[in-house]
Order: structure tokens, then C-alpha cells, then sequence
């Protein structure tokens, strides 16, 4: 299976001169965790996440060595300072990607590794062409495993996964 079979098409992504409140607004109201940061080529120079957004709030070690204790509220209130920022000043970056041609096994290896659940998808040009999360890798083996069962057996998965559930003892 390759993950041009299973990736999501249909990605959001951010430039690196928007400004974080823009793609703040865009991860709440759609839902999105992380968004790949393309610039005007389509090709990804970074990614930006809510983690990126919230550890942009919290000082460096050295900052935390000057002042001692944390004010936690304080920190919060300066939420407004962070998201006035651009893109760029605050995105991970280099980018992990993987290629649509690459085998999905290959692609979770990587994501593995690099401890990441999401990752951008490029062509052989290097441009954008789609994300793939965990979720889609987990949802397209468990479905293929599925299929395989079903032809096998003569029942379908649905009605042996509910015979099962009426006879599991709590």
C-alpha cells in the first residue's frame, strides 16, 4: 500500500508571513491540530501546531533560571503577544516529509522515529500534495485486515464483531 492510496488530499495549509492569529483561527473552528507551511511554490518549509503556538508562550530555561517561580497566569495573559506573531517566527522546521510513492509502513516508520503524527506528503518535485496522519494509516490497515477476514469466512466482520460483543461477560 502506498501512501498516495490513503493520504488526505484535501489539506489546509499556512503561509509563512500569516499571521499566528489567522492560523489559530483556523485550527479551532476546523478542528486542525497542525497545519504544513508552504511558501508561493507550494513547497513545505515548515509546520505549525497548537504545540508550536502554546510552547511559543512558555520561556526558556534560562529565563525560568533568572526569574525563579513561574506565574502560570501571567503567562496565559500573554497568549495575545503570541498570536500577533507571523508563521515563520515560530514554526518547526526543518520539515519531516515522506513522498506520495513511499510505502505507508515506510511512512509510520518515519513518524515513529520522529515521534510525530502527522506528516506532509510531497511529490517528486517536493510540492505538497497531501497529509497523512496516523489515524489514515491505522484506518486503512484495520479496514484492508478486515476485508481479507470477511472474504475468508463467509461473514461479515460487522455481524461476528456484535455476536462477540453479546457474548463478552463483564
Amino acid at each position: 500500500m502506498l501512501v498516495k492510496t490513503i493520504m488526505t488530499t484535501a489539506v489546509r495549509s499556512a503561509r509563512p508571513a500569516a499571521p499566528v492569529r489567522d492560523v489559530a483561527i483556523t485550527m479551532c473552528f476546523d478542528r486542525i491540530s497542525g497545519l504544513p507551511v508552504v511558501d508561493e511554490n507550494n513547497l513545505v518549509t515548515g509546520v505549525i501546531s497548537e504545540k508550536d503556538i502554546l510552547h511559543a508562550m512558555y520561556p526558556d530555561i534560562n529565563e525560568v533560571m533568572d526569574r525563579g517561580r513561574i506565574d502560570f497566569e501571567t503567562l496565559e495573559t500573554e497568549y495575545n503577544d503570541i498570536i500577533t506573531l507571523r508563521v515563520s517566527d515560530i514554526m518547526t522546521r526543518p520539515v519531516i516529509t515522506v513522498r506520495d510513492s513511499d510505502p505507508v509502513l515506510k511512512a509510520v516508520s518515519v513518524m515513529c522515529v520522529n515521534r510525530i503524527r502527522r506528516i506532509p506528503v510531497i511529490n517528486e518535485n517536493g510540492e505538497l500534495v497531501g497529509i497523512l496522519s496516523m489515524g489514515d494509516v491505522h484506518r486503512a490497515i484495520f479496514q484492508s485486515s478486515i476485508m481479507k477476514e470477511s472474504d475468508g469466512r463467509g461473514q461479515k466482520p460487522e455481524s461476528r464483531a456484535m455476536n462477540h460483543a453479546v457474548t463478552v461477560k463483564h
